[in-house]
């Protein structure tokens, strides 16, 4: 099945904010109610600044107006807040000093918080989206492009990373900040609360038509990144693929248009970003001046001053340090909430990007798991000479499969390596059938070969055997057992693999044999490397055994690698063992070599054998002919060959298998 690009969404999945948030506070939560509290405190500190410079400009004014010294004399100075108050301006300064204090380690400590909060964050659904990824059916991993899906692991977290750590705070604080500085305003004067209101209007509407923009491109942008990534990683992989086709100016064409969209997403989003700082800023400017307009127009007109605290006169000495009060307390506030509403729209996009990345992320994770439904099990047996068995946790060469009844009875059934299909059918898209019909039995000990054409369905009944999709009809038995009813991780123990395409691990070469099972000793390996016949050019490695390995094994010839996948397998000691090209990538010499040990690990196991070179599976039990999905012809070497059907023409050259 091809592979398709994952869903471009435009925005976030809804609901996608409140399960990021209730996960947050599930993992987190004393750390996020020490960050609330010390962001408040730190709001609180910066509204203080602007409070306190009202008050010691009053206490300034009123001091110079009737003689006071504003540092020694302690005098009653009424506020713009409706209350008196006997200080002095050093009592204030020092209360002042004391806030500011108090928000800068409040500052430092929320800050530092959710840095650490973020990070534990992004390492905790990392791994959860990596795990519960390989909990996938394998059907994803085809209809998904891998680059798409490496995307999600770096792209996409990026931006949950840059919400939780930037754009969060400055949504709560910009809430906070907002709520305060409104209350204090109408406190001191509705009149110029209402230019406030007027300019806090205008920056929304700005901030709504260009922000939206820059939202919507920035999220077109990380689509785009993650189109070029998928095709960076396709073109690595099929670098000499691209190079002996001579494909390199169309890849290049292909990859320019890619680029070219994502460096026009790219430039629209920080057009729309970029401007929206002076704007903003220069709407601040002229809410300064209007603050000190307003000012000027209560002052000449001799207004009285409307606020929640009541009716303030600016008559007299006293109205003229309250009036100096005032000034200073809006003009500072009206900077403080316009830089506010700035920093708010600067993280507009973080916000959305933050959002879509984690809807994106929550698809993966919402992705339904491959069902097991098994209830039996696998369990190493100890033979006893009286032809019983009993279970033990160590490992040997014996298996059995153990379910448990309804009625709790434990029943344990010897592992012998009998495989039937009977009457399968299958479907990748659930319309067209690329199996129909099949019918195998593999007795233990035997030797099943699979020839055809490619796109016969050999690999497709490997597949089904493994459990890596699910029939369409018909049943699949191993030992009698339906294999929906083993536990697949339990099924595929019992099952060795070598496959045609060679995966190798970044790691040593003792761990990649190892990987067949991790529990293995080193002379366990040794001696599964001996049997496939690549202990030799092992030894012949710069470190042996502990030659690192990197780029799936890039150092190392094709051979080699094949030789360290059968090596792989062999160490697995599995009962059952399939074989899909196995030799495929061998020469013909070193392919003698291998056989021998291939006949070694064969021995007295259940083999699946998946081939072109028609050499290698004369000596195979049945040779199962497919054509089109359907078994055509089947029966020994022999017998096919006197048949004179498909499979002889196939042997003779007279028809070739492509």
């Amino acid at each position: 099945m091809p592979p398709v690009r994952m869903k471009e969404r435009g925005r976030a999945k809804k609901g996608t904010l409140k399960n990021l948030l209730k996960l947050l506070f599930k993992l987190y939560p004393a750390q996020l109610i020490i960050s609330l509290i010390c962001l408040i405190f730190n709001v609180a500190g910066n509204l203080c600044s602007s409070i306190f410079a009202a008050l010691i400009t009053t206490a300034l004014t009123a001091a110079g107006a009737f003689g006071y010294n504003p540092f020694v004399d302690v005098y009653s100075v009424r506020s713009i807040f409706g209350f008196s108050m006997n200080t002095n301006v050093s009592y204030l300064l020092i209360i002042l000093g004391c806030i500011y204090v108090v928000g800068i380690f409040a500052a430092w400590t929320w800050n530092r918080t959710m840095a650490i909060v973020t990070q534990k964050f992004l390492n905790y659904y990392r791994k959860a989206m990596f795990s519960h990824m390989e909990d996938l059916p394998i059907k994803y991993f085809d209809t998904h492009a891998h680059g798409a899906i490496m995307s999600l692991y770096t792209n996409d977290i990026d931006t949950i990373r840059q919400f939780i750590s930037q754009a969060l705070p400055s949504l709560i604080q910009t809430g906070l900040t907002t709520i305060f500085v409104f209350i204090t305003m109408l406190i001191a004067s509705v009149w110029m609360t209402l230019v406030i209101i007027g300019g806090f209007i205008i920056m929304l509407f700005v901030v709504k038509s260009i922000g939206g923009n820059a939202s919507k491109y920035f999220i077109k942008q990380q689509a785009s990144l993650a189109k070029v990534e998928g095709m960076i990683e396709e073109s690595i992989n099929g670098l000499k693929v691209i190079k002996v086709f001579c494909h390199e100016e169309k890849s290049n064409e292909e990859f320019k248009e890619l680029n070219e969209e994502f460096r026009y997403n790219s430039t629209q989003a920080n057009i729309h970003g970029n401007i929206m700082m002076p704007i903003m800023a220069n709407i601040g400017n002229f809410l300064y001046i209007l603050c000190g307009v307003m000012a000027a127009l209560i002052f000449v007109f001799g207004w009285e001053n409307l606020s929640l605290s009541g009716w303030t006169s600016f008559t007299g000495k006293q109205g003229a340090a309250l009036f100096a009060g005032m000034i200073a307390l809006f003009l500072m506030q009206s900077r403080v909430f316009a830089n506010n509403v700035n920093q708010f729209s600067q993280q507009i996009t973080f916000i959305v990007m933050g959002m879509a990345g984690a809807s994106r992320c929550l698809e993966l994770m919402e992705e339904e798991k491959e069902k097991d439904e098994g209830y039996v099990y696998l369990c190493n047996i100890i033979r006893h000479e009286d032809g019983t068995f009993e279970e033990t946790s160590e490992h040997t060469h014996d298996y059995a499969w153990k379910y448990r009844h309804k009625d709790g009875s434990l029943e344990y059934r010897e592992l012998k390596g009998d495989i039937l299909l009977d009457n399968v059918d299958f479907s990748y898209d659930g319309k067209k059938l690329v199996l129909q019909g099949i019918n195998i039995y593999a007795h233990p000990g035997q030797q099943i070969a699979l020839v055809g054409a490619t796109g016969a369905g050999k690999t497709t009944i490997t597949n089904l055997i493994n459990r890596f999709y699910d029939l369409a009809d018909g049943k699949v038995r191993y030992d009698g057992i339906n294999i929906n009813k083993i536990k697949k991780a339990d099924l595929r123990k019992s099952l060795g693999i070598v496959l045609q395409d060679t995966n190798l691990f970044t790691g040593t070469v003792m761990e990649n044999i190892r990987y067949g099972r991790l529990e293995a000793s080193d002379e366990e390996c040794i001696k599964a490397a001996k049997i496939a016949n690549a202990h030799d050019f092992i030894m012949r490695l710069p470190d042996g055994y502990n030659t690192m390995l990197t780029g799936d094994g890039a150092n190392l010839s094709q051979g080699q690698r094949q030789l360290l996948s059968i090596a792989r397998a062999a160490v697995a000691d599995a009962p059952v063992m399939i074989l899909d090209e196995a030799t495929s990538s061998i020469d013909t010499r070193t392919e003698k070599i291998v056989q021998k040990g291939m006949d070694q690990l064969m021995e007295g196991r259940t083999v699946f054998v998946i081939a072109h070179r028609l050499s290698t599976v004369q000596n195979s039990d049945a040779i199962m002919v497919l054509d089109h999905g359907k078994i055509i012809e089947r029966g020994s070497h022999d017998d096919l060959i006197k048949q004179k059907g498909v499979y002889y023409k196939l042997y003779t050259g007279a028809f070739e298998l492509e």
